[in-house]
């Protein structure tokens, strides 16, 4: 299992920006595809955005216009740029990761098919 440690989260007011990050000594690979999600209280995950080995992205249609997801290959970490953020995006963020196989062949937004995950880091966005 693959350990992955977010930074970043904090406190905003909406309309604010904030950058997460995660680092993923092993996201290079040439299999995996990483991706956000978040979990607010009481609330069931919630995925957030994806990228996989190729680049590709995908996004929940909340957060599309709004966040970006890239990957800086230099620090093997993966970055979620949230701009206009909103007190419905107050969460905790977290990172995850999976190998593609042949059941998950596919860069998803599913977190069942994420092996590995952060501890997370909070995001609270004020009126």
């Amino acid at each position: 299992q693959v350990q992955l440690m977010e930074s970043g989260g904090g406190s905003v007011q909406a309309g604010g920006s904030l950058k997460l990050s995660c680092a993923a000594p092993e996201y290079g690979s040439t299999t995996r595809c990483m991706a956000w999600f978040r979990q607010a209280p009481g609330k069931q995950y919630e995925g957030v955005a994806a990228i996989g080995y190729d680049d590709h992205t995908i996004y929940a249609e909340s957060v599309k216009g709004r966040f970006t997801i890239s990957k800086d290959n230099a620090k093997n970490t993966v970055l979620l740029t949230m701009n206009n953020l909103q007190p419905e995006d107050t969460a905790i963020y977290y990172c995850a990761a999976h190998d593609f196989s042949s059941t998950v062949p596919i860069c998803t937004l599913i977190s069942p098919d994420f092996t590995d995950w952060g501890q997370g880091t909070q995001v609270t966005v004020s009126t």
